[in-house]
């Protein structure tokens, strides 16, 4: 029933009806007590005798009224006139979203304003308890000065913040509840919970928001079909069409902020509107709506002003941080108030993509910016960089295979091991630069002078190298010590002296002369700063270093490089690798310290797992162990590996019974035994092992069967690995270099005769490794990085001959099928096949093709083996770390003054 112009309400005179809904009549009164115009609401009288629609109608105003925020209209009175209830509240001038869109997208900067102010009176509401349920464009006005007020909550719930209590003013209003299974809302902006007609929270409006940011930003409905229950199931089972389709202009960061609100389960949206407001706050203050947001920060050129500055500092960081990180955290920080100093947050893994079990980080020194590694939807594992003044993390193109990224001290360059190779990259982006070999890398180090330290490989010594590259050069080293292993240098700021983790050992092994030392450019001289097996740093005046599970600070003075005071912890269960020593935290040097949560593991993850051909799993090998280099026995019943034993600090040569999964130890010597090759018989094996001098590894031959001791097969001053034993019995292939640093090359070592080997491969320029015999001893495949990237090639043997490039993208690691019809090969993890005939003298080689992802790891050795029908493989693969976030605290040392 239309109420006439002129009728009064209580104090309200009624002067034009301006609008209806499906909840009541909409009028323009006046307030003869304020005299002040006011907009009153009114449920038709039709409706007023239904009484769950007059209950919803109460419940709105209720709602309402315990609102007061800009975004949200303002309800000023309560009352009822001939038995129909109505409700007063502020008067708008300006039209409604739905007709502002009016089917076409607006601009960004004027969506991104809009969804602004939705998310701040979402949130004001959210914080009472108060859940919309029926956002949608008919539910946000748009003032004449482009201010937004959220409408009409007329199917509000309200829930009891967890932790308070119930005021007597909400008793009322939380009599009336939603009946379970029931749907309510609107068809097109519903939550999937919604639809299902399950209990709701404020996340089925955070849902609902992001619908409604969908459609300004593309002038179409995210959710639209013929007919409702079509539209009702795309919301449950269908993706938005792509933003990008309808405006190329979308700002990436902008897209995925509208995917993360539309996630189907409520557990992986924003979780409260207060993160979705401070994501959107980034993008509004940043010039261009860029994927990729910035905040403004004083250049710092050197220590002293970093010094100075450290106050303005310290506040930038904690606006980067609440600007970045809590828009994606799991739960935002929260700063007490009797340590204003201090913040904390939490920063998730880059989106669509997941940690390593224990991840790689590395803060830049001027504590801006965070280089992570991560394994991509694609795969594949590379660097990815998250400016924390950004809304999330990109992959950094060029870094497949990297690992363990370090920064430059200006900030402007990564280091990072990757594929047998130092590398750097401008964190700005562009191609890498390959700065020497490293097989497998242990941890860099820059200086300000230009100067890299590195460890190249498992057991070698530190080596430096210039930051432009070249020849790497060994750094001065006592020989009289027993150390073999030397890992994770870190500059001292005077640029000269560096930390670094000296042992007898890779792996943790506690009491056993493992520890944390000084050394020097300069000198052989090193001096130990701490008796713990432990990776540390110095940061800010300490040394930083784990212990028992915590991450622990000591005062340290790194001009007398004298420890004092007593060492604190800073952050419980920090995460940490058992054999590789590596702890997974970093800190800049004015006060940002990032870390990892998680148990201390033993291993690298690997699994050795069965797959069929198509991917799917067919069972494991044993437990996961620290370990690669699987290969299966030619007549397919054993399998050899390398094994880290922990205890005693050596790998040594296993086999198991490929049906049974029986494992029995096959060498027992302390030193590093790895690298084991089967002869075609499978009677013998050949490994290396540098049993008669440290780093000096030489060839082993012994039975199978175990019942006599190994033979040294060659030696020489050389690093040798073998790789591969001709059917015919009369030759082994091994790659060969000048140390761990030295290029790599194939040599050819005769089995029979006087056993002097040959080069077969030889260049002065490119790495050439991984040497595979054909099945009929004709060719040989092998991988080299030639070309720029590291490829697989089959070339004549033994020569002379024309070779043939194999994979098309990357390549690595070649094994053939037994009866030489195919080829097998490792690309960025993934598994390829290539099809092999003969064609004479020459070799006629398919297109390779996706066999399926393997998940395997990186290094020099090989990462899985084909049983002798080609129909399953065994690989190692590698462990994930999931999405478990990282912690962020900056000024963490206003920790230690408590």
């Amino acid at each position: 029933m239309t109420i006439a112009t002129g009728t009064t309400l209580g104090r309200y005179e009624i002067r034009l009806k301006i609008g209806e809904g499906g909840m009541g009549e909409v009028y323009r009164a006046r307030d003869t007590q304020l005299g002040r115009d006011v907009a009153v609401k009114v449920l038709p009288s039709t409706y007023s005798v239904d009484e769950h629609r007059l209950s919803r109608f109460e419940q709105e105003a209720s709602a309402a009224s315990a609102l007061n925020h800009p975004n949200i209209l303002i309800v000023h009175d309560i009352g009822s006139h001939d038995g129909s209830p109505y409700v007063v509240s502020e008067l708008l001038e300006g039209e409604t979203l739905r007709h502002r869109i009016s089917g076409a997208a607006l601009a960004q900067r004027r969506a991104i304003d809009y969804a602004l102010q939705i998310a701040r009176g979402l949130a004001a509401a959210h914080e009472k308890g108060i859940v919309h349920r029926d956002l949608k464009p008919d539910n946000i006005f748009i003032t004449r000065d482009d201010r937004v007020k959220i409408l009409d909550f007329g199917i509000a719930k309200l829930v009891e913040p967890v932790g308070e209590g119930v005021a007597q003013t909400d008793i009322a209003t939380r009599k009336v509840q939603t009946d379970p299974g029931t749907v309510m809302g609107t068809v097109g902006y519903m939550s999937p919970e919604q639809v299902r007609g399950k209990h709701v929270d404020h996340r089925s409006d955070i849902f609902s928001f992001g619908a409604v940011l969908y459609e300004m930003l593309s002038g179409q409905r995210a959710f639209h079909r013929e007919s409702a229950v079509e539209t009702l199931n795309a919301i449950l089972k269908e993706e938005p069409p792509e933003l990008t389709a309808t405006n190329r202009n979308i700002a990436p960061a902008l897209e995925r902020v509208v995917w993360h609100c539309l996630e189907k389960s409520p557990e992986r949206r924003f979780q409260s509107a207060t993160d979705i407001a401070f994501a959107l706050e980034s993008l509004s203050g940043s010039s261009g709506v860029s994927s990729e947001t910035t905040l403004a920060i004083p250049s710092l050129s050197s220590r002293a002003r970093i010094k100075k500055l450290l106050p303005s500092i310290a506040a930038a960081i904690f606006l980067i941080a609440l600007l970045a990180v809590l828009p994606f955290a799991i739960a935002y920080f929260r700063v007490p108030t009797s340590r204003p100093n201090v913040v904390r947050a939490m920063i998730p893994p880059p989106e669509n993509a997941h940690l390593l079990y224990f991840n790689n980080m590395a803060v830049s020194p001027d504590g801006l910016r965070l280089a992570v590694v991560a394994i991509g939807a694609n795969g594949v594992q590379s660097l990815w960089l998250r400016p924390l003044g950004a809304s999330s993390a990109q992959p950094l193109a060029g870094t497949e295979g990297a690992s363990l990224p370090f920064w430059s001290p200006d900030s402007r360059f990564i280091g990072f091991f990757a594929n047998g190779k130092l590398k750097k990259i401008d964190a700005a982006g562009g191609p890498p630069q390959t700065l020497c070999n490293a097989p497998n890398g242990r941890g860099g180090t820059w200086n300000r002078d230009g100067v890299i330290v590195f460890a190249p490989d498992i057991l070698s010594p530190l080596y430096r190298v210039p930051q432009a590259g070249g020849a790497p050069a060994a750094l001065p080293l006592d020989q009289s010590r027993k150390e073999k292993v030397y890992h994770f240098p870190y500059f001292l700021p005077d640029g000269r002296h560096f930390l670094y983790r000296a042992g007898v050992t890779t792996a943790y092994a506690r009491d056993k002369g493992n520890g944390i030392y000084v050394g020097s450019l300069d000198s052989s001289e090193y001096k130990l700063i701490l008796n713990d097996d432990t990776y540390a740093i110095y940061a800010s005046g300490h040394l930083l270093f784990w212990r028992d599970g915590a991450l622990m600070a000591q005062p340290f003075d790194a001009q007398s490089l004298q420890l004092s005071g007593e060492a604190v912890p800073i952050a419980e269960q920090v995460q940490m690798n058992l054999t590789e020593i590596k702890a997974v935290f970093s800190a800049s040097e004015n006060g940002v310290l990032v870390f990892q949560s998680g148990s201390s593991r033993v291993g690298t993850g690997s699994q050795l797992t069965w797959f069929e051909r198509d991917g799917k799993q067919a069972g494991k090998l044993g437990e996961p162990v620290f370990g690669a280099s699987p290969h299966i026995s030619p007549d397919g019943q054993r399998v050899a590996a390398m094994l880290f034993d922990i205890q005693a600090g050596s790998t040594d040569i296993w086999l198991y019974d490929s049906a049974l999964t029986r494992k029995t130890r096959f060498t027992f010597d302390p030193a590093f035994d790895s690298n084991p090759i089967w002869s075609p018989d499978s009677n013998r094996i050949v490994f290396m092992s540098d049993r008669k001098a440290r780093l000096k590894y030489d060839l082993y031959l012994k039975d199978a069967s175990g019942a006599r001791d190994e033979e040294v097969l060659f030696e020489s001053n050389e690093y040798k690995r073998p790789t591969s034993w001709s059917a015919d019995g009369r030759f082994l292939a091994y790659t060969r270099s000048d140390g761990p640093t030295g290029k790599a090359d194939i040599w050819i070592l005769p089995l029979s005769g006087e056993r002097k080997p040959f080069p077969f491969l030889q260049t002065s320029q490119f790495d050439e490794s991984r040497a595979r015999f054909s099945p009929d001893g004709r060719f040989v495949a092998y991988d080299s990085d030639e070309s720029g990237s590291r490829q697989v090639y089959v070339t004549s043997f033994p020569g002379p001959g024309g070779k043939q490039q194999v994979s098309t993208n990357n390549g690595e690691d070649p094994v053939w099928r037994r009866d030489g019809k195919e080829l097998f090969f490792l690309s960025e993890g993934k598994l390829m096949a290539a099809e092999v005939k003969a064609n004479g003298s020459s070799l006629d080689i398919s297109n390779p093709q996706l066999l399926f992802d393997a998940h395997s790891g990186f290094g020099p050795w090989a990462h899985y083996d084909v049983t002798p029908d080609g129909k399953r493989f065994l690989v190692a693969t590698i462990g994930e770390g999931g999405s478990a976030p990282m912690n962020l605290v900056v000024n963490w040392t206003a920790d230690l003054k408590k």
